[in-house]
């Protein structure tokens, strides 16, 4: 019997000293090769969940495994290379260093990977790169790009490291319509290729590309839909101009060690 990427049991969270749970009681499983997406309202506890997914945060009750560990018997030390090794971040904002070169800015998360050589960097790079057709941008900076480019870059530095699983936070946010069309397709293509994503968006014609897609309200998730057979009134959000994304900070914590 196979382990499942990702086995979520009655999983709560609060924020330290509060007394009102910011997701209540989930349960989820994500099998290697899945693509899903989380719908849900500002302050619905999405953005929560996906930092706790991240390892950002630990639930403050029930269990998380991933890869058959459970977080919450890890030392942070533990955590960091699994997070370093098993995950790879999407941002809405790219959140690319933009006196660094392209090159630079995809290698970032090795420099915490200990099982990579220097000498390995260019090639992985190269690699990463060719995955999202950027491979001729690589000694170029960030604001010699445009967006739908940088977010395509953003993608890359996710894929450096051959994670198991790819979190993408409102990755069009930013985007026009044309661009955002082509990181779903692009999206569509890695998880096509083996690689497991989940996504959090508003975007409900994008999410209903998933082959699951949830719906989280009041820090509960709700009514997993198979998308071939979604109702769409039943998971678009009241008011999708509200949708939050990880905050931008969590990019230096997902990066250190």
């Amino acid at each position: 019997m196979n382990v499942p990427m990702i086995s979520i049991e009655n999983l709560c969270f609060r924020y330290p000293n509060t007394e009102t749970n910011v997701l209540n009681d989930i349960s989820l499983t994500i099998d290697e090769g899945d693509y899903i997406a989380i719908v849900g309202t500002s302050g619905s506890g999405k953005s929560t969940f996906l930092s706790i997914l991240g390892l950002l945060n630990k639930p403050s009750t029930g269990d998380y495994l991933i890869a058959g560990k459970n977080i919450l018997n890890l030392t942070n030390k533990s955590l960091s290379l699994l997070k370093t090794h098993e995950i790879g971040f999407i941002f809405q904002n790219y959140n690319l260093l933009s006196h660094l070169s392209i090159f630079h800015n995809v290698a970032l998360p090795l420099n915490y990977n200990s099982e990579v050589k220097r000498a390995e960097y260019r090639g992985k790079v190269i690699d990463a790169l060719e995955k999202v057709n950027m491979s001729e941008y690589i000694d170029r900076k960030p604001d010699q790009l445009s967006g739908g480019q940088q977010q395509r870059i953003a993608i890359a530095r996710a894929l450096v490291n051959n994670p198991s699983l790819i979190l993408a936070d409102e990755p069009t946010g930013n985007l026009d319509t044309k661009n955002s069309q082509k990181v779903y397709d692009l999206l569509a293509k890695l998880n096509k290729a083996g690689n497991t994503i989940c996504l959090i968006t508003h975007e409900i014609h994008y999410a209903s590309k998933a082959k699951k897609l949830w719906h989280i309200e009041d820090g509960r998730l709700l009514n997993q839909h198979q998308t071939l057979s979604i109702n769409q009134e039943q998971i678009i959000p009241d008011n999708p101009q509200q949708i939050l994304s990880i905050d931008n900070q969590l990019t230096a914590k997902h990066f250190v060690a």
